[in-house]
């Protein structure tokens, strides 16, 4: 077996990526195990970051492409005078037709629902393919299609496209190449990465939303002052070379990449002679590499999925809704009397991100030591509720009170969303159930994401309707779905601390036995 097993692995040397080629000559030897895992998790996280960066970057451009449309949303401007009025118009400027009309704000919102809808549809083949064909090519095609897209709804600036359906078809097209990207990446790093810690790495992995966020943000308001398609020709171009970076040295997995470790072939801590002889066997046999994917339906029935698919449809629907509105909210939102410019606003409301990446590392190490995923996630969305009241009632009083409850908000909100896409997806797709079968990471990826990414859709869509008579109604459909997306998982936080009572009271009964 021993000999089979270094014939598989010559044969798979021999086939290596140019990048760890590149690195093994100028390393003058061999690129071990661990150096593997740190360039996945480098390259995935900036893989990702991309992803978001792009996909942030109409939240930014909203306010220039329609910055007339504040008198008609909702934000109290009977209360602001004339005079300041015509100040914020002339500082927003004329706005792009044909998002300057009295229909702008829908137009935009239409925009993202367009987009975000066909994100969540692609999202389920995605993680079909995924499983099934070579994760490195599939990611590389997602990002470059993605940039190319982004790029070319910039190009409506300097070539003075006017036509809704343009940028309406390009969103779309942009939002199927964009679903490729979330099952590649946690399938990817789920093969390279055990269940110890699972929640601490990704929690801090998953920081690559909040840095792509932040990025993206304030890469689209640095380029506004040189016209808006700059705003969206550079994180496109950004995202297309971090597409061949993937391409030329992403490995997809251990067996694949012809490296191996103790941990990788004995993933069990008991670690029986059977558990690493069919670890073995399942490197060394070619039918067992083979292993049959999982179905759709069969994903569905894994337990665990169907609740925390259903808590991230409306948990993703309160981080989308920040996501696409919240530098457009903030700019038409009076602060300490005040009103603040696209790019400032767009600025400021990174500290959300910012919450939102001390969030996702909080709930992964939490849930972690606790070995509680659905208490975490459960318990983050209910403190969400009052952060979203207290950002609504109090954030208008200055802009150090906006900024501390902007951050608290995103740390609530984003905790929960990150931990569910990452450790607890990746729990769910090597769930003992599947025994043992790893064809069910993109699938099961893909079922919980693309169900949050319809709930990611609404949201902004409902928020266009909703702002338009009173942005309070906004705020309280949003704690709402914070609440509902708790109760979803009350079935599996009651059996978390029914399991936690037991194992309490197992560990008292020796004890007791003494006494």
């Amino acid at each position: 077996m021993g000999s089979a097993a270094a014939e598989v692995l010559s044969e798979r040397s021999s086939n290596k990526l140019v990048g760890i080629r590149f690195l093994e000559y100028l390393k003058g030897s061999s690129v071990s195990f661990k150096t593997h895992q740190a360039i996945v998790l480098i390259v995935t996280f900036l893989a990702y970051a991309s992803y978001h960066a792009t996909r942030k970057t109409t939240s930014i451009v909203k306010s220039v492409l329609d910055p007339q449309s504040s008198s008609n949303l909702g934000f109290n401007f009977w209360l602001v005078t004339n005079h300041t009025r015509s100040t914020l118009s002339s500082n927003l400027g004329d706005g792009w037709a044909p998002f300057n009309g009295s229909d702008g704000t829908l137009l935009l919102g239409q925009l993202d629902v367009a987009f975000l809808a066909v994100y969540a549809f692609g999202m389920y083949f995605s993680g079909h393919f995924g499983d099934r064909c070579n994760l490195r090519i599939f990611l590389t095609i997602g990002m470059v299609g993605t940039g190319v897209f982004t790029s070319l709804f910039g190009f409506g600036f300097w070539g003075n496209i006017h036509n809704f359906y343009y940028y309406l078809l390009l969103q779309m097209i942009a939002g199927l190449f964009q679903s490729t990207g979330w099952p590649s990446v946690v399938a990817v790093l789920g093969n390279w990465f055990g269940k110890r810690k699972r929640g601490l790495i990704m929690g801090i992995w998953n920081a690559h939303t909040s840095v792509g966020n932040i990025a993206g943000s304030l890469i689209a308001s640095a380029m506004l002052g040189y016209g808006w398609g700059w705003s969206f020709l550079v994180p496109g171009l950004i995202m297309s070379f971090l597409g061949f970076l993937v391409f030329v040295i992403l490995p997809v997995s251990p067996d694949l990449a012809g490296v191996q470790e103790d941990d990788y072939t004995c993933p069990k801590k008991s670690g029986d002679g059977d558990d690493v002889t069919e670890s073995l066997l399942r490197q060394e046999t070619p039918a067992q590499e083979k292993e049959k994917a999982v179905g759709f339906l069969e994903a569905w029935k894994i337990p665990g999925v169907a609740p925390f698919a259903f808590c991230l449809f409306f948990a993703k629907l309160v981080a989308y809704t920040f996501l696409y509105w919240l530098p457009f909210y903030v700019s038409h939102t009076a602060i300490d009397g005040k009103y603040l410019s696209s790019e400032t606003s767009g600025s400021l409301s990174t500290l959300f991100d910012v919450g939102g990446v001390l969030g996702g590392i909080l709930a992964g190490h939490i849930s972690d030591r606790l070995n509680a995923r659905a208490i975490t996630a459960a318990s983050f969305m209910y403190c969400a509720i009052p952060a979203l009241f207290f950002y609504r009632t109090y954030g208008h009083i200055s802009l150090l009170v906006n900024g501390t409850l902007m951050f608290l908000t995103g740390m609530f909100v984003n905790g929960p969303y990150a931990l569910i896409t990452t450790a607890v997806s990746a729990d769910l797709g090597t769930h003992k159930s599947l025994k043992g079968n790893s064809r069910a990471l993109a699938t099961v990826t893909a079922i919980i994401d693309g169900t949050g990414s319809i709930g990611a859709a609404i949201g902004p869509l409902l928020t266009g309707y909703i702002s338009a008579k009173s942005w309070s109604a906004v705020f309280t459909m949003l704690m709402g779905s914070a609440l509902i997306a708790g109760l979803f998982l009350t079935k599996l936080v009651v059996s978390e601390v029914a399991t936690k009572i037991e194992e309490s009271r197992s560990n008292k009964a020796p004890e007791c036995s003494l006494v």
